[in-house]
């Protein structure tokens, strides 16, 4: 299988994550990935092209495709466009979960929907400008956006399709979401494997199988994302950082940080900073 586990961890201050495409500039792909989390990708400027579950979707200004848990896609995009997308832990839905805990979202990208994408530029453009009260008007935003989800695209339809097709995938995303939710501690590979009733052997391939990394490096690289986060927007020095993630000092920090992302983050802090003046 040639994909990949995306970690998706939610915008500071919010239960979902949003934020612009990577590929903003062009001559950008995505190569196949999939996460647990509800994707929106909304195509406001430019165009690209998408593809879902092996079918190509061209994407042009107004339109927008739902991109269910488990779902594997890539992008491809070719040309400078202004795209936000928008990714919701499936866990903010499970008020309207199947009896096999899924919900299944359907859109055809031939249709529009002009008050979803506009709503989605309002929430971005909210989340960036970071006036006073931020939080509160993006999430009655997202309120309304996940309103919209439920009432217009919400289907029973290939439930039983997603189910056969995503069991190894679900399986292995619960445990992500536990790694998310306990990164702090220090999980073993052969305690997560008791955890979920595993062998640590088999949770071992079953991650270098289908996050295409290992046990070890993934729970590393769960703990730099959220330091990472950290270093851009929390009032905190390095040595704090570290320890609020999970690291025994600031040097631990800084040689895992630098291995993974080619800076040091006393480096990464201070470019950000100066970028926010």
């Amino acid at each position: 299988m040639d994909y990949a586990h995306e970690m998706v961890i939610p915008s500071e201050h919010l239960p979902f994550k949003i934020f612009q495409f990577e590929g903003k500039d062009g001559n950008y792909s995505r190569d196949r990935h999939w996460h647990r989390s509800v994707e929106i990708f909304a195509v406001l400027k430019g165009k690209l092209d998408f593809y879902l579950n092996d079918s190509r979707y061209r994407m042009t200004a107004g339109k927008f495709i739902i991109v269910n848990s488990n779902e594997v896609h890539s992008i491809w995009s070719p040309k400078p466009n202004f795209t936000v997308v928008v990714q919701i832990p499936q866990k903010l839905f499970e008020n309207y979960y199947t009896d096999e805990n899924f919900i299944w979202f359907s859109h055809d990208e031939r249709e529009e929907d002009p008050e979803l994408t506009s709503l989605i530029g309002e929430m971005y453009a909210v989340y960036e400008e970071k006036e006073m009260g931020y939080e509160l008007r993006a999430q009655s935003l997202f309120y309304r956006l996940q309103y919209e989800l439920v009432t217009k695209y919400r289907t029973a339809d290939g439930q039983s399709q997603l189910v056969k097709r995503s069991r190894n995938l679900d399986r292995l995303s619960m445990i992500t979401s536990y790694i998310r939710d306990n990164y702090r501690e220090e999980i073993s590979l052969e305690s997560l494997a008791r955890i979920f009733g595993y062998s640590p052997v088999y949770l071992s391939r079953m991650f270098r199988k289908y996050a295409k990394i290992n046990y070890r490096d993934y729970f590393q690289n769960v703990r730099l994302e959220y330091a990472r986060e950290e270093l851009l927007h929390a009032d905190k020095t390095i040595s704090q950082i570290a320890l609020d993630n999970g690291f025994p000092n600031s040097k631990a920090l800084a040689n895992n940080f630098r291995k993974k992302y080619g800076i040091l983050p006393s480096e990464f802090q201070r470019q950000n900073k100066r970028l926010k003046k």
